[in-house]
């Protein structure tokens, strides 16, 4: 497994990779890119339910602020990524017959996914999985769509959004103390959950799967393209952010301090249009760098164990609550702690999953939730 995994990455990451796109050989920076996004959702995840977002010194108190929201929504590109390169062959081919088979697979998943997030709800109500669920059942319908339409309608659900907050009141249902949302089990909660005011609503967030959709359809194994995304992605980011920061401290004086810092900045919840901006340049920015640096470090040993890192990433989500934050439960240690130790914490789960997933990708093909999924639903 070792010999032919490195011949795998010497093949797809030379300079002369522009073959893979005609091929459909694997890009492991992708799986580079959704390792990142591993180690800040677990950084995150558990500084949230440790109660530590503030239990720190200044520095620490943005640097863990930078993953908030950035590392779902690089995971949720990435799924839109995979949906493109699902569907690639038929779709260049026009090969109808085979998107159908494509559309099959990728509803089977989103029932899959809908129905163990549910599942696994009541352990982890920030549960993302039952999201994807709709994610790529809407995805599954768009296999064929234009990239215009793509962009268009990424617009079009971070409007919407816009448009259901300024009409609905965005805090119900909500017990922001214990993050427990009341009605989730009825049919109006659920809906309104899904679409519009939980953890990850359709309603704005499927525009990060749209514009995933959009990326892997581009040759990304052209250097000027990717300096292309890597530029304008770090340009977008950083004027999104300056404006956002200038809006905040010019208004925070005269107004509602939070409501301000709901509607101007750009943090998840909820998901305005200047976070949109900035988490999808974010996340163009964390993948196209994935790309160059595991194609600059072709064949590198150290790059193997979070190239499987990325791989069990189904897997590891699950793992990181179940395991991670069920030991720190069992001694004690889960509520009421310190950013510091949040943060260290969370390092060394992530280390831990790091070694698992290359100790298990060395014996198996799939990890244990990817073969169910696969299962189940192929």
């Amino acid at each position: 497994m070792h010999t032919v995994q490195t011949s795998r990455y010497l093949e797809q990451s030379t300079p002369q990779a522009s073959a893979a796109r005609k091929t459909g050989s694997r890009i492991i920076g992708y799986d580079f890119a959704r390792a990142l996004a591993i180690l800040g959702m677990i950084l995150v995840n558990f500084k949230v339910v440790m109660n530590a977002s503030e239990a720190g010194p200044d520095w620490l108190i943005w640097f863990a602020g930078l993953f908030e929201g950035r590392a779902a929504a690089t995971f949720v590109v990435l799924a839109g990524v995979g949906l493109a390169l699902l569907s690639r062959r038929a779709r260049e081919a026009g090969d109808r017959e085979s998107i159908a088979k494509n559309r099959q697979t990728l509803l089977k998943r989103a029932i899959f996914l809908l129905v163990v997030g549910l599942a696994y709800t009541p352990l982890w109500p920030a549960d993302i999985l039952h999201f994807y669920g709709v994610y790529l059942a809407i995805g599954a319908f768009l296999l064929m769509a234009p990239d215009r339409r793509l962009w268009r309608l990424a617009v079009v659900f971070t409007l919407v959004f816009v448009g259901l907050i300024l009409v609905l009141d965005y805090e119900q249902a909500w017990d922001w103390d214990t993050l427990e949302y009341e009605d989730f089990w009825t049919p109006v909660g659920m809906v309104r959950h899904l679409f519009f005011n939980g953890f990850h609503p359709v309603f704005p967030w499927a525009g990060f799967l749209f514009v995933g959709m959009w990326l892997g359809r581009q040759n990304m194994t052209d250097p000027a393209f990717r300096k292309k995304v890597l530029w304008g992605g770090t340009g977008v980011m950083v004027v999104t952010e300056s404006i956002s920061a200038g809006l905040v401290s010019a208004l925070k004086p005269h107004g509602d301090a939070e409501a301000i810092e709901a509607l101007f900045g750009t943090h998840p919840m909820p998901p305005m249009p200047l976070y949109m901006l900035a988490s999808t340049a974010t996340a163009l920015v964390v993948i196209t760098l994935s790309i160059m640096l595991t194609e600059r470090f072709a064949g590198a040993k150290w790059l193997e164990p979070f190239v499987s890192t990325g791989q069990l990433a189904l897997t590891l989500y699950v793992a990181h609550v179940v395991i991670g934050m069920g030991t720190l439960e069992t001694i004690g240690k889960l509520e009421d702690q310190s950013l510091t130790f949040a943060l260290l914490s969370g390092a060394a789960f992530y280390g831990v999953t790091v070694w698992f997933a290359y100790w298990w990708r060395r014996r198996y093909q799939r990890g244990p939730l990817e073969w169910v999924m696969r299962r189940l639903t192929d």
